[in-house]
């Protein structure tokens, strides 16, 4: 049974600590800033690697937000654990990500709908040939209704998500070509994941930097003023 792996080497929490839905960040200093701001006495459950979680109280409803650490190997390790371990039916990513083209800004949301990338994991599934990672349709819906609520500027569709933050392949300007909005580094383990176990998952991101004109934030400003996402995020819980 699922809830005999609990705990697991790298989630703390006993099982039934962590709640149905899960809110997640890379970083997780940003997954302690969600439970401050958002979660009603939240307790910390699991703390392995100063991966911090929490479980708490968001309109009447359970919700935990957990940090997942950078890059596909370890969102995979995360989200594999929770789902199948934990038994969560909904992970939400918020996170980062690069802007591609002109027309999306720094501050501006990215709800990632699908996700190309040049990583290898899918072939664990062996499928025998590609598979199209891509976030749950009512999720998505959700997700753009709430900015709409909220009057954020957002944008919808593909994202690539890649293994390698310094890459010396120049074919990756490629993906701006093919229309893709922005990069980021989690999502295809997630959502892939999140398939394999017959769950539910959406990334949403916010511009930190430009691709193309060089723009960026801060370090800083990343950790504590990326907030937008974080409404949409928990607004999608509350519909």
């Amino acid at each position: 049974m699922a809830k005999e792996q609990c705990p697991t080497p790298h989630i703390g929490a006993q099982y039934g600590e962590i709640a149905k839905t899960v809110i997640m960040a890379g970083d997780p200093l940003r997954a302690k800033l969600m439970a401050e701001r958002f979660l009603e006495n939240p307790k910390l459950v699991t703390s392995v690697r100063n991966m911090f979680g929490f479980t708490g109280m968001y309109k009447g409803q359970e919700v935990s937000v957990m940090g997942h650490g950078m890059g596909i190997p370890s969102i995979g390790i995360y989200t594999y654990e929770l789902f199948n371990f934990y038994d969560v039916d909904t992970i939400i990513r918020v996170g980062s990500c690069g802007a591609r083209q002109m027309h999306v800004h720094l501050g501006d949301l990215v709800i990632a709908l699908g996700s190309c990338t040049d990583s290898n994991y899918a072939q664990q599934f062996d499928l025998g040939g590609s598979f199209a990672p891509i976030a749950d349709f009512q999720l998505a819906r959700k997700a753009a209704d709430a900015c709409e609520k909220f009057g954020y500027t957002y944008h919808v569709g593909n994202v690539f998500s890649a293994d390698i933050f310094y890459s010396e392949d120049p074919r990756k300007a490629n993906w701006t070509k093919m229309g893709v909005l922005a990069d980021e580094m989690e999502a295809p383990a997630l959502y892939m994941n999140a398939a394999r176990a017959g769950k539910k998952a959406l990334c949403i991101c916010t511009v930190s930097d430009h691709i193309l004109t060089g723009e960026a934030t801060t370090a800083e400003q990343r950790q504590n003023s990326f907030t937008n996402m974080m409404d949409v995020a928990f607004d999608i819980i509350s519909q």
